[in-house]
C-alpha cells in the first residue's frame, strides 16, 4: 500500500489551490473516520479521500476528471479498489459504488464541502459554531453554496444506509478534529480551547 506521505506529495504536485487542498484534507479526515467505523484501514480510506480530486485543478472537465487522475494513480502504484472508489465519486463515470469505501467517499465529498461553506458564514468562521440543524436548513436554501450538489448528498446518505442527521453530525465531528488545519478553528486557536 502506498503511504499517506506519497499521497500528499502527489496531491501537492497536481493541486496548487489552498481551498482544494483543504477540501482534500477534509474529505481525507471524514474518510478516515468512516474507515475506522467500518472496521477497515483508516489510512487507506483517508488516502482515497485525500486523492479523490487531486487531478481536478489540471483536468477539470467531465471528459477528464477523475479518469485522468485514475490513470496517474495507476502509474503511481495506487491499488485498483482505491482507484475505483475515486472513479465512482463522479456519477457521470458510470462506475458503480459497490464497496463500502466507494459509498463513503461519495457520501462524504459534497457534504464536507457544504459543511465547510456553513462554517465560513459563521461569525467566527469556525466549525465549532456549525450545528446539524443549520446545515439541514442551509441544504434547503438553493442559493447557498449553489455549486454543491444536494442530490449527491441525499443519494450518498441513502447509499450508506444512515440518516441525514447522523451523517451530517458524523462528518462535522470528523472535520472539527482538524479545524485548525482547515482554517476553520475561529477563535479557538488563540485560546487553545477545544470544542
Amino acid at each position: 500500500m502506498k503511504s499517506r506521505e506519497e499521497a500528499l506529495e502527489l496531491l501537492h504536485r497536481y493541486t496548487r489551490s489552498d481551498s482544494l487542498r483543504k477540501h482534500a484534507l477534509a474529505v481525507e479526515h471524514a474518510m478516515k473516520a468512516c474507515g475506522a467505523r467500518a472496521g477497515e484501514d483508516p489510512v487507506r480510506w483517508g488516502i482515497c479521500g485525500l486523492l479523490h480530486d487531486f487531478d481536478y485543478e489540471q483536468f477539470p472537465t467531465a471528459e477528464q476528471h477523475p479518469m485522468v487522475g485514475s490513470k496517474i494513480l495507476e502509474e503511481e502504484g495506487f491499488d485498483e479498489g482505491l482507484r475505483r472508489a475515486i472513479l465512482g465519486h463522479a456519477t457521470y463515470t458510470g462506475v458503480p459504488r459497490d464497496t463500502p469505501m466507494a459509498k463513503a467517499l461519495f457520501a462524504c465529498d459534497e457534504l464536507a464541502g457544504f459543511i465547510t461553506a456553513c462554517a465560513l458564514v459563521q461569525p467566527g468562521k469556525s466549525l465549532a459554531e456549525v450545528k446539524v440543524s443549520s446545515v439541514k436548513k442551509k441544504l434547503k436554501d438553493k442559493a447557498f453554496a449553489r455549486s454543491v450538489n444536494r442530490d449527491d448528498i441525499h443519494q450518498g446518505v441513502a447509499e450508506l444506509g444512515v440518516g441525514l442527521d447522523e451523517h451530517i453530525e458524523f462528518v462535522l465531528n470528523a472535520l472539527k478534529e482538524i479545524s485548525p488545519e482547515l482554517g476553520l478553528a475561529g477563535a479557538e486557536t488563540g485560546t487553545g480551547g477545544a470544542q
